[in-house]
């Protein structure tokens, strides 16, 4: 190592740890680590996100940050010692390289990054860049653990965007990709949905590819995968992808043979590093409300109309009873004058609270708690399953103290989130051997005889004064319409979902929207809304032309482990 690079890297060597000697020499910085708790945990601790440190915040100085997402093996843990290196003002004679991201004693197969960390790169403002970084680092998305982690990822930045010790501006959403990506598969694409359904139409011009595992040519390849994914990034003059090139050379050990291919991939890899800092610079910030709030609309809703499906079944199971009723009346009606004791079979609705499985995840960090936030007045299911919340109130179907999906919009005090016996639903003593589980509500029906009487009482005992004079079978019809107004409703406040999400966010053709698409599609038609029907068909039509969301269909669903489920009674 060169004399003058003893001194000039004096205070960061002597805190640092040699992990390689040779051209370059290897250290390991030592930065200060510490957790960010994220806003939802107020009764117990479910998970952390982590802050490394290098150096002390400057208030006065400009900070940028960086998030970068990728599948796993694309190089994005190379990439930030590379951007740490490069704002510390590293040079090729220095015969030096820095790493702040540990290396990990795993297989190439895994993800390298298990959780989001939030890297802070202070008090090197002036050496090659004229501000402080932040560069967010997440696990690999296609990791081996699944398309389950996926989600796990897009909720810890959720966590992250809300926190108060977490980020709520972005300067540039970097796409990680490698040079040698030659094609648009299926798993390609389900990434690209999986990154840009996140964030709200402000982020566009701040998406761009980072190549990695490059040779200095421009990899048409991936910009080709790119355009075929219709991804919505920032373009330069000639309507190409905003892209930088790195090489992962940069901790290569030096010999005879090949110093001068080193020497070049150096000279790529600093040469796109500054015009991806020029980029930063230029690019003004996003703020990131409107992600936190596309993130929400999604939840929700996904929750809304899995809530919305539970209670049309329901309608659509009083109307039949209700029809069987109209029919025996119909039938015997001659009889009944004669019969006090007429008897009608009908097929009657009622609801039970049935056990589902909990699957712990390792992977999870112990997020996945399973189950599912209930709303015990209107006893329906409002959020199924709720993967991260611990408590009702901490689940984001909640808002302003009351849940946004239910019937009555109740208030979070009458919503659980426990483990009960679903034979005693709740009532069995704490002593008592009974299996305690998660549990959803499940509406079934049995088959009942019913006499004059009974039906009378049902249909009659909650009519209104002003209805008071109405026929039996006049009452009936009046309850049909009533349930179809009702399943009217729940159908406009789907659509209006789906309506707030196209206006918010970035890739409204996510899997999160289109998979509901065609359940809302079909009751519009049933209702005989035209205009409705045509909006959501044209929505359709739009992402039907994408020819890859089939593919990612396919790779989302064809790599989906086992759901967390229904058990068995």
């Amino acid at each position: 190592m060169a004399t003058n690079t003893s001194s000039k890297y004096e205070n960061i060597i002597s805190t640092s740890e040699e992990i390689q000697s040779g051209s370059p020499t290897l250290y390991q910085l030592k930065p200060k680590k510490e957790d960010i708790q994220p806003p939802r945990t107020k009764k117990e601790n479910i998970g952390t996100l982590t802050r490394i440190t290098l150096g002390e915040k400057d208030p006065n100085k400009i900070n940028k940050t960086i998030l970068l997402v990728g599948e796993t093996g694309a190089g994005k843990s190379t990439l930030v010692n590379t951007l740490v290196n490069y704002a510390m003002g590293v040079e090729l004679e220095d015969d030096v390289w820095f790493q702040i991201v540990e290396d990990e004693t795993r297989s190439q197969s895994e993800s390298q990054t298990s959780d989001v960390i939030m890297y802070q790169i202070f008090g090197f403002e002036g050496k090659t860049l004229p501000y402080s970084l932040t560069i967010i680092d997440t696990p690999g998305y296609d990791s081996t653990d699944g398309i389950e982690q996926d989600v796990i990822i897009s909720r810890r930045l959720f966590d992250l965007f809300q926190s108060e010790d977490g980020v709520d501006e972005i300067n540039a959403v970097g796409l990680v990709m490698t040079a040698s990506e030659n094609r648009l598969n299926d798993r390609l694409k389900y990434i690209f949905d999986s990154v840009i359904s996140l964030f709200g139409k402000n982020m566009e011009k701040n998406i761009v590819a980072l190549i990695t595992h490059s040779d200095g040519v421009t990899a048409e390849n991936v910009l080709k995968a790119l355009e075929d994914a219709n991804i919505k990034c920032a373009k330069d003059k000639d309507g190409e992808p905003v892209h930088f090139m790195f090489n992962n050379h940069q901790k290569t050990q030096k010999t005879k043979k090949n110093n001068v291919a080193l020497k070049g991939a150096w000279e790529v890899t600093m040469n796109h590093m500054g015009e991806f800092a020029d980029f930063l610079i230029k690019q003004s910030p996003q703020k990131l409300k409107t992600t936190v709030e596309v993130m929400k609309s999604q939840i929700r809703l996904t929750a809304c109309i899995n809530n919305l499906q539970d209670r049309i079944k329901e309608i659509e199971l009083k109307q039949t009873e209700i029809q069987q009723t109209q029919a025996g009346l119909k039938k015997h009606e001659e009889e009944m004058k004669n019969n006090e004791n007429f008897t009608v079979e009908v097929d009657e609705p009622y609801k039970v609270k049935q056990r589902v499985v909990r699957e712990w995840r390792w992977w999870a960090l112990g997020l996945n708690h399973g189950g599912a936030v209930c709303c015990t007045v209107c006893e329906e299911n409002c959020h199924y399953p709720c993967i991260l919340a611990l408590y009702a109130e901490q689940c984001d179907v909640m808002k302003d103290g009351r849940c946004t999906v239910c019937t009555g919009k109740c208030p979070v005090s009458v919503h659980v989130k426990e483990e009960q016996c679903t034979d005693c639903e709740g009532k069995c003593s704490d002593e008592s051997k009974h299996v305690k589980t998660y549990w959803i509500y499940v509406t079934k029906t049995r088959k009942v005889e019913k006499t004059l009487e009974d039906v009378k009482e049902k249909y009659e005992q909650n009519k209104a004064e002003s209805e008071s004079k109405l026929s039996f079978l006049e009452t009936l019809k009046k309850d049909m319409e009533d349930l179809q107004k009702e399943q009217d409703q729940l159908l406009e406040k789907s659509f209006q979902h789906v309506v707030q999400l196209e206006e918010i966010a970035l890739d409204v053709n996510s899997l999160s929207t289109y998979v509901h698409l065609d359940f809302l599609i079909e009751k519009m038609k049933e209702k005989g809304d035209m205009e409705k029907e045509k909006k959501l068909e044209e929505m359709k039509s739009q992402m039907d032309k994408d020819k890859d969301i089939k593919a990612t269909m396919r790779y989302k669903f064809g790599q989906i482990r086992e759901p967390v489920g229904i058990g068995k009674k």
